[in-house]
């Protein structure tokens, strides 16, 4: 671990850092690897984050962790698992940092118990664009900050450090792999699990689904146990896990093979690269079997071009590239795949059922309230000369209809004025006067839209 002395040596650098940007410059952090799907600016003067990346401390007693904003959940789980701890909501990709997953709004399978990774946070400190850094708690002087800090992607501040809550879990996840008729079944079995906590009389602790087709539908119900029979899985190897779904009722696994099952593949896309070819995945290192692998390597073909050749060769006319995270209603949830299904055509989709416990401004959906985040990630092809982004376009309006949001990590198309009465534009403009009264960082909508 960091500890307390080193932690503050990085936030002096930080600080250093800010000081030296130009008057009137903006300014962003300084990341070397992101798992953002927009372009960036580079041409804005980064903050040096440097020693930013670890776990301060641990307190057992108190089932907390102060951990620094760039630590990586890959690196926030070695530390707190061989205590028997774990975050409330662990994202399903290992190089998701805390403070992206909070400002962010990360997602996994606790969600539906324990809601999204900020309403685990009893204190940040953030660097606001003026410079000052403040400790904003649900309570107190910058209670407004900590309301407004999720979502808001840097566009308030960056986190140095958060304090938050861990939970004591076992040692393994015991999986039943739940197959349903169709969306509308999916429906009244997460409305039950997530009311009860429970499916069958056997406890559920974790939840998330698979949707291959419209009849194919899979919940994964995971129970955290000591007790789960026969030798846990490994998915690292040559195994894939989504493949399993299919084949196995039941599975289990070591706690941290399960809290990265998803990694090792990023979901389903390493298909792409060839890495579920059984020959290839043999002398694939294990070691590059990973999501930010991938997720370079998508950099890399986006420089060369070497999928655009390839569609030349095959005719195809265009493409575009949809991936996106959203969420709708639990009853909207039969709805929207029937639309997606007639319209994009993308499949498998990642449904993961979430609950918030309370209004959270820049991300407002009804606390208590059942919502289901479906995820999609690949290409699509279009008509020659479409326009940029008319896929995505259709898809938001699509889900705005149906009372739900979508991520902003990936590309946005909305107008101005639809996006600020989405995604709390009053809320952010006042704390953005209050933390940022020189326009220092860029706004959310020049981040997600514009992409400056």
């Amino acid at each position: 671990m960091k500890g307390w002395p080193a932690h503050q040596e990085a936030v002096d650098r930080l600080g250093a850092s800010f000081k030296r940007i130009p008057a009137g410059d903006r300014v962003r952090l300084a990341k070397k690897t992101s798992n953002l799907f927009r372009p960036r600016d580079e041409s804005v003067t980064g903050l040096d984050v440097s020693g930013l990346d670890g776990v301060i401390d641990i307190d057992i007693d108190a089932l907390t962790a102060d951990v620094q904003g760039m630590c990586t959940y890959e690196d926030l789980v070695a530390e707190t698992l061989p205590r028997g701890l774990m975050p409330y909501v662990v994202p399903q990709l290992k190089t998701i940092t805390l403070g992206g997953a909070v400002t962010g709004l990360g997602i996994e399978s606790t969600s539906f118990r324990s809601g999204l990774p900020h309403e685990s946070v009893l204190e940040m400190d953030i660097l606001t664009g003026s410079g000052e850094i403040v400790t904003a708690a649900p309570e107190g002087d910058h209670a407004d900050l900590f309301d407004a800090f999720p979502n808001s992607y840097g566009s308030l501040g960056y986190a140095t450090r958060l304090r938050i809550k861990l939970e004591v879990v076992p040692a393994r996840a015991s999986l039943r792999h739940v197959r349903v008729a169709d969306a509308n079944a999916a429906v009244k079995t997460i409305e039950v699990i997530a009311d009860t906590g429970e499916w069958e009389g056997v406890r559920v602790d974790a939840l998330d689904g698979t949707a291959f087709s419209p009849d194919e539908i899979y919940l994964t119900l995971a129970q955290f146990t000591n007790d789960a029979p026969g030798k846990p899985s490994d998915y690292t190897g040559q195994q894939i896990y989504y493949k399993s779904i299919q084949t196995r009722e039941t599975d289990s696994m070591t706690m941290e093979q399960y809290i990265w099952r998803w990694d090792t593949d990023w979901f389903w896309c390493s298909g792409a690269f060839g890495a579920q070819n059984k020959i290839l995945r043999r002398i694939w290192p294990r070691r590059w079997r990973r999501s930010d692998v991938y997720h370079r390597l998508v950099g890399l073909d986006e420089k060369v071009g070497l999928s655009r050749l390839l569609d030349r060769i095959k005719k195809v006319p265009g493409r575009e590239r949809v991936i996106q995270d959203i969420e709708v209603p639990v009853d909207r949830l039969p709805e929207f795949l029937e639309w997606f299904d007639a319209e994009i055509g993308m499949r498998p989709v990642w449904l993961c059922p979430l609950r918030t416990t309370r209004a959270w401004p820049v991300y407002p959906l009804t606390p208590g309230a059942t919502y289901v985040n479906a995820g999609f990630w690949g290409t699509v092809e279009v008509p020659a000369g479409s326009e940029p982004g008319a896929v995505n376009r259709r898809i938001e309006e699509a889900v705005q209809r149906m009372g739900g949001h979508k991520s902003l990590y990936s590309e946005a198309f909305y107008d101005q004025d639809t996006f600020e009465q989405m995604y709390g534009g009053e809320t952010l403009a006042a704390a953005r006067r209050r933390y940022d009264p020189d326009g220092r960082l860029s706004t959310l909508y020049e981040k997600a839209v514009r992409n400056t």
